[in-house]
């Protein structure tokens, strides 16, 4: 039986790519069997970072010419690496179907190799956590930045209530409890999930046990990327505890990769740092980090769960995906600020990051609106 790697990070620009496409190589090189997948549905691009074209094969095509799933996988020029590319086609992940994503599901669990690597899109939509939950050891990747240091406790934050929503079916008393709580959506933001397991243990002690079970099952990794100095690594403690303390999850440390002038020269090269500078100081990370996974006993979520959780017909109810669909970020920096991840200094360098990235946003779209005004006009007067 395959083991499912999911990769995932809170947000773009952490290297989540290009670990998924070098952590598929090395295992490789180890004689270990890897089928690397494109799952960043809308904006796929891994082919680039592993110098492999696209060809016509691809996960879009597989969605509208049904053909079989086998002929997507495809050779690579690197040993035992076989890749499934995505496609710039499909342009948002909401137009996948529910009979979709349970086919693609089992085509993914089906593949006979050692290791399947999904490299899934930033952020936290409802496909991009369903995908994560396929195994309890999925990888999340951040950076000492602030702003990624909080997209990624957020993600953990948001694949917890995911896997709490999943396990409290509709019918339940643990759900019609969550559904009352969701009234209050400020307090139900400001609860730790230590303290809501209390509640439902009352109302639900049966369904709850199989929670904390799960919770115990789940076993994300965490990689530190971008690292520039010694100290950047307490940031991967500080997750950990934030972690264990507001949302009662244990995550494990899997590896730190240092920021590497290689990185960007293997990327113009089309070529993986362990291929094109093993010995750098990047590509001896990325060694290391297969080697623990390699090391590392496979864990799976209880059969139950596998077989059910994303079978049933709560992924075809809309008003059940819009109750879901909670927007964490407010709770999530009074989490680490509290707790001491984030300082009020970091805090303010935050606000003023992302005060910039709006401006510039701003701008971007005058000038679009400036060129589509432009466009029209010349239109009108042919």
């Amino acid at each position: 039986m395959s083991q499912i790697i999911p990769v995932a990070s809170g947000k773009g620009g952490v290297g989540k790519s290009l670990l998924s496409a070098n952590l598929a190589i090395a295992l490789g090189q180890q004689g270990k069997k890897v089928v690397l997948v494109d799952l960043d549905l809308g904006a796929s691009n891994l082919h680039l970072v592993i110098g492999q074209h696209p060809g016509t094969a691809s996960l879009g095509s597989w969605f509208t010419e049904k053909s079989d799933f086998k002929d997507i996988i495809q050779p690579t020029d690197y040993q035992n690496v076989s890749f499934i590319a995505g496609d710039n086609q499909i342009p948002d992940l909401t137009s996948l179907k529910h009979v979709q994503k349970v086919k693609l599901i089992r085509n993914l669990k089906n593949i006979d190799t050692d290791y399947v690597i999904l490299d899934l899109g930033a952020g936290t939509h409802q496909f991009i956590l369903d995908m994560f939950l396929l195994s309890p050891q999925g990888i999340i990747v951040s950076a000492p930045a602030v702003t990624a240091t909080l997209n990624g406790y957020l993600f953990l934050k948001n694949a917890v209530f995911r896997l709490l929503y999943t396990t409290y079916k509709r019918g339940t008393p643990g759900r019609a409890y969550l559904d009352e709580m969701k009234k209050d959506s400020a307090t139900m933001q400001k609860l730790y999930i230590p303290q809501l397991i209390q509640g439902l243990a009352r109302v639900d002690p049966q369904t709850t046990q199989i929670f904390i079970n799960r919770m115990q099952q789940f076993r994300p990794r965490l990689v530190m990327n971008m690292i520039e100095d010694p100290k950047d690594a307490d940031r991967a403690q500080r997750i950990k505890s934030s972690c264990n303390q507001y949302l009662g999850l244990e995550i494990e440390y899997l590896g730190l990769m240092y920021r590497d002038l290689f990185q960007d020269k293997a990327l113009a090269a089309q070529l993986p740092v362990v291929v094109y500078k093993p010995q750098s100081v990047l590509g001896q990370a990325v060694y290391r980090i297969a080697d623990k996974v390699i090391s590392t006993p496979a864990r799976q979520f209880d059969a139950a769960f596998a077989t059910e959780a994303f079978s049933g017909d709560n992924f075809q109810d809309a008003e059940e995906d819009a109750n879901e669909d909670y927007n964490f970020k407010l709770s999530g920096i009074d989490d680490l600020v509290s707790g001491g991840t984030l300082s009020m200094g970091e805090l303010a360098e935050m606000v003023k990051t992302q005060q910039y990235e709006i401006t510039q946003l701003r701008k971007e779209n005058n000038l679009l609106k400036s060129k589509l005004l432009t466009a029209a006009q010349q239109g009108f007067s042919v």
